[in-house]
This record gives C-alpha cells, structure tokens and sequence, in this order.
C-alpha cells in the first residue's frame, strides 16, 4: 500500500522577505495578471517558479523553463532558499471561514512514491487535461524540483494517524500567514523519529486518493520514467511530495467547478432547453436563488439536477427524469460515476445536445470552467458565453466511491477549498 518517507524539505529564509508575499496559489488558477501582481509585491514569489510560463505562452517555449531552473540556481546561491537539516515530515493547517462558520483543516506533507493507478493504491478522480501536463514536464524537467504538492485524502477511521500529526504539532507552528482570501496557512516541521516511525507504520496499509493534483500526478510518472532511462542519480525522481488529509476531518470543503459554454456558431438557448426536456424536468424563468435552492434540494432528496443560464429571462432548473438513462449513456461505467451531475452534464447535455465531445472540452473549445458561479453568469450577461451551468457540490464520499471503482470523472469536477498554498515547502529531487 502507501509507501511515505521523510525528506529534507527547502523552504524559505528569513533574508526573503514576508511569507505573506512569497506564496501563491496553485498554478492552474492563476490569471497573467496576478502572476504579475505577484511578482510586483515581492520578486522572490515562488509564482517565479512554480509558473515561469505566462498562460497565453505556449508550453514548448522550453526558454522560460531554462529562466526557471537559473532563478532556482541563484535563490539557492544567495540562500532565499535553504533547505532543511535531516529527514521531516511537515503538518500542514489551515484555518479558514465558510458560509459564517469557522473550520480547521490538519494534514501532513510527505513523499510517497509513485505507484501507476493500475496497482490500486493511489487512485484518480479526474481526467486531465493535456496542455497542463506538458507544462508541468518541462518544468520539473528543467529544475529537478517539486515546488508544490499534490493534494490526496485517506481514510482513517479510528483517527490513529491524525491524532499523531495532531500531537506532534501542538506549538507554534514554525511559520504561517493569512493570505488575502483570510486562509491562516501554518506548518510544523516535524524531526521526531518516533513520530515519523510510528505514521509511516500506520500509512502502510492505506489507499490514497488524489482529491488535487492529478496533473502534477500522472506528469511525476512520466518523470519517473524519464529520469530512469537518461539519469545515473534517480534522487527522489520516484516519490512526489503529498499533503495527506483524512476522509474524516471535518474542515474538507469541496466547491463545484461550473461549466461556460462559448463560441457555439448556431446556439439556441430556447432549442437547448427544448431538446433537454427529453431528458429533464425543465423548469424555467426562475431566479437565481430560487433555480438554485431548488437544485440543491434535488440533490439532496438523491436526484440529479443543475441550472442552465443563458440571459434574460430567468434560470432554468433542469431534473433529470429517470437515472436509468445513464446505464444506456455509459453502459461501461459504474453506478458511482453514472449517477453524478456532472456526468449527466457532460453525456446528456454537452456531448448529446450540444456536440461537445472529451477531445473538444480537452482542448477547451467552448467550454471553460469557473470556480466562481457570478463569474460563469458574468460571462453569459457580457456576451461572452453562450450560456452556463450552474452545478452542486460533489460530495467527498461520492469522490471516493468513484476512484475505489476505476472511474473518472469529467477534468474540473471538484474544487476542494481552500486550496494549500505554493512555497511553505518544497522538494529538490536532485541535490
């Protein structure tokens, strides 16, 4: 099963500056714009690394990668970045505030080596998309570095390893800021044998699954066969660097990730809402609150159900009728993936209705995604989408369910928030 160990994490130094300014986002959700904000508010964000490639370039620029593994090489020279005595484990908290309600989420940093998803030991969720994982291999191509980890979840029922990373970071922690979206981000780094000894024993017989990260995931074993087909030193080419949360804490979080459809030469949103009643009960002209207060109910009372706005007047409630459908939709699927809204969406409505096939939403042809449901609306009221899909929240065990059966879901079905923070720690691969 899940294979962790220590590592020698590199980390920031106290000549960098404020914390607070030398993190970022995850890459996939940063816009050119606050890269560059980033970059403004202290040139020694890790934003320099972990995204040295602006988002309308393109990934074979291999010169950017090149710029990257030299601004490495010179942080490292100058000793913004150090990198730590003896092998660690390193917990990870955030606290943070949802719907008025306060939550703290406690996890560890560890790497785990790198199994292919046919052993069933460390299981996917998602599809991928292809343009990211190029650009992830050319990075870490170029600078032998893990800069951020993937996120993965396991279960620990009678909550062993939880109490112990939950023991075994009691103090202070060794650094934390707030970021601007309020998150208090803290790490401890944790040296004790007996600690480390006593988590590995009990993660031994654990499945992981991938909750964010699938990109950095599936590239880390391209990697891995890359290296060990034209490097001598493997380093740590074998393991990736994972935040590792239970199933059980209770601060996850999961957001949906809404669907913009654009650029369809002959949409019609009274033809689509028409050709949906087929398949759905359709109710339209609703208010937002309504469409989606309604939806919610839907799905808690187990049915499938989104919303559909295209402008003007009003949202659209969409119920599926009957969820035997899917079984002729995906004859080869499970129940588990069968029966989620998004695979509703995707089959029924993007691919069967509106000729939105996997290559087209691969290449994000018209359609985009949006963590943010004003933002999917904003692009439909300025004319630029043709309309949106508004969905709910997948829950945590339906991820797990689906990864434990071998299936995917469709790219962008999950946002677990908050999202961990690039630059408390990271992973040199080779020294």
């Amino acid at each position: 099963m899940a294979d962790i160990k220590a590592f020698k994490g590199l980390r920031y130094s106290a000549a960098a500056g404020d914390l607070a300014q030398l993190c970022c986002p995850p890459f996939d959700v940063i816009g050119d714009a606050e890269r560059q904000a980033l970059l403004d508010m202290n040139p020694n964000n890790i934003v320099r690394l972990e995204l040295p490639n602006p988002r309308g370039a393109s990934s074979e620029d291999i010169g950017v990668y090149g710029a990257a593994r030299a601004c490495l090489n010179n942080w490292l020279a100058k000793g913004v970045l150090a990198e730590d005595r003896g092998e660690n484990f390193y917990v990870y908290g955030m606290d943070f505030t949802y719907k008025e309600a306060l939550y703290s989420l406690k996890g560890f940093v560890a790497l785990v080596k790198l199994e292919h998803f046919d052993k069933g030991i460390i299981l996917p969720h998602e599809e991928t998309l292809s343009r990211d994982k190029t650009d992830r291999f050319n990075l870490i191509t170029a600078t032998g570095c893990n800069f951020s980890q993937v996120y993965s979840l396991y279960s620990d029922e009678d909550g062993a390893v939880y109490s112990l990373i939950d023991g075994a970071s009691s103090g202070e922690p060794d650094s934390a800021f707030t970021d601007k979206g309020g998150v208090r981000h803290k790490l401890w780094r944790v040296w004790e044998e007996g600690v480390i000894s006593a988590v590995t024993a009990k993660m031994a017989n654990k499945k992981l699954f991938i909750a964010d990260g699938h990109h950095r995931y599936e590239t880390a074993l391209e990697y891995m066969k890359f290296v060990r087909e034209n490097k001598v030193d493997i380093g740590t080419s074998g393991y990736i660097p994972m935040l590792l949360v239970n199933l059980e804490n209770p601060g996850l979080v999961v957001f949906p990730t809404h669907r913009i459809v654009r650029d369809l030469p002959r949409y019609s949103h009274e033809e689509t809402a028409a050709r949906c009643a087929e398949y759905f009960d359709i109710t339209p002209r609703l208010t937002r609150e309504k469409a989606e207060s309604s939806s919610y109910e839907a799905c808690k009372s187990g049915k499938n159900a989104f919303v559909l706005y295209g402008g003007g007047g009003g949202y659209t409630l969409m119920v599926l009728k009957d969820a035997g459908i899917m079984t002729a939709v995906m004859p080869d699927a499970h129940n588990y993936l069968r029966n989620l809204d998004v695979s509703v969406l995707h089959s029924l409505v993007l691919e069967k209705i509106l000729g939105i096939d996997k290559a087209n939403t691969d290449a994000q042809i018209n359609i985009t995604f949006a963590r943010n449901a004003d933002d999917a609306v904003a692009a439909v009221e300025q004319k630029r989408a043709n309309c949106c899909f508004l969905l709910n929240s997948t829950r945590v065990s339906e991820i797990r369910n689906v990864a434990l059966t071998g299936g995917k879901m469709p790219q962008k079905s999950t946002y677990f928030y908050p999202k961990p923070t690039t630059g408390m720690v990271m992973n040199r691969i080779f020294k």
